[in-house]
């Protein structure tokens, strides 16, 4: 198999048909796949999908593989990924619309260069306008950066910053977005599957900074285009958005991620550059009689799992 394009599904059965519409024209029957994988939606999510694949005569093409518990979206990429041996896997959001030729070209760079783990497109809003990316590292500094939301701080540490600007041209990232990415099977071989102690967020910062270390690249391609309507499969960056309480698994995977990275005191490290960079925010609300910009109780939420010993 050449390609395998892993969809997870929850309760978004709508959109994931919307995905699949938008494959159309860019893939062949006899050498890629499309698993849907279902993560224990608890509805008629999986039959609808299933029957729509049947009445569109897709069934070569696609089906449906249902787990039995929802593990998120590590372990629903995972099972999709166990169940394929292809030379690519494309991990595609459910709420992504496939714009023409993106996939071939995605491909293409990835046949043209072997150094290439990883090959992400521009993502986009249905009006073509550009979404970041691609990005930086996370690290304890870029959480002062994000707490402290001013543009002395952010000068002066800019190289921490984590949001790449837009790019119209090729280039090297150190993550991007598993909205939509393609892995070549070798470093799946040598890195392992996705981390499935993360349930949502920072296991593409994680996977990426893993398959780096192991000596592969990671590239951005913006002539691959893909919408991306953000918020169809999860309302926390709209939460995050409107300063509203984002979910505990948030938190844990932010923990999760300092630890693996920077040891067991860099969850620690993060705070306690983010509470510093918060400081810096708080005086200028202050004097500028400015709302706040970051989310309710996120100075507390933050230690979520702070201490938490690794488990893998």
């Amino acid at each position: 198999m050449r390609l395998c394009i892993v969809i997870v599904n929850y309760r978004t059965p709508g959109l994931v048909l919307d995905a699949l519409e938008s494959l159309t024209g860019q893939l062949d029957n006899t050498l890629d796949h499309v698993l849907i994988v279902d993560n224990a939606s608890g509805d008629d999510s999986a039959d609808r999908i299933e029957h729509a694949i049947s009445a569109r005569g897709l069934g070569s093409l696609c089906r449906v593989l249902r787990s039995a518990r929802n593990g998120g979206f590590s372990a629903g990429n995972n099972i999709g990924i166990r169940a394929a041996d292809a030379r690519y896997y494309m991990l595609l959001n459910s709420d992504t619309i496939v714009r023409p030729n993106a996939i071939p070209a995605l491909l293409a760079e990835m046949e043209a260069h072997p150094e290439l783990g990883l090959a992400g497109p521009r993502l986009e809003w249905p009006d073509g306008t550009a979404q970041i990316s691609c990005f930086r590292d996370h690290t304890p500094w870029s959480e002062l950066l994000a707490a402290a939301k001013t543009g002395p701080v952010t000068a002066l540490l800019q190289a921490f910053e984590v949001p790449l600007p837009v790019a119209d041209q090729t280039m090297e990232a150190q993550w991007v977005s598993f909205a939509c990415v393609v892995i070549r099977r070798e470093v799946i071989d040598r890195v392992g599957l996705l981390d499935e102690g993360y349930f949502m967020y920072f296991e593409d910062s994680d996977y990426c900074r893993a398959a780096r270390a192991a000596g592969f690249r990671v590239g951005y391609f913006p002539s691959a285009r893909v919408v991306h309507l953000r918020g169809g499969t999860s309302d926390v960056k709209e939460k995050i958005a409107k300063r509203r309480r984002p979910p505990r698994y948030f938190y844990e995977s932010r923990a999760r991620y300092f630890r693996k990275g920077y040891g067991v005191l860099g969850p620690a490290a993060a705070n306690a550059l983010w509470q510093l960079g918060r400081v810096v925010s708080l005086a200028r609300e202050l004097a500028g009689n400015k709302a706040p910009h970051t989310c309710d109780k996120e100075w507390l939420d933050n230690w979520t799992d702070a201490f938490q010993v690794q488990s893998r």
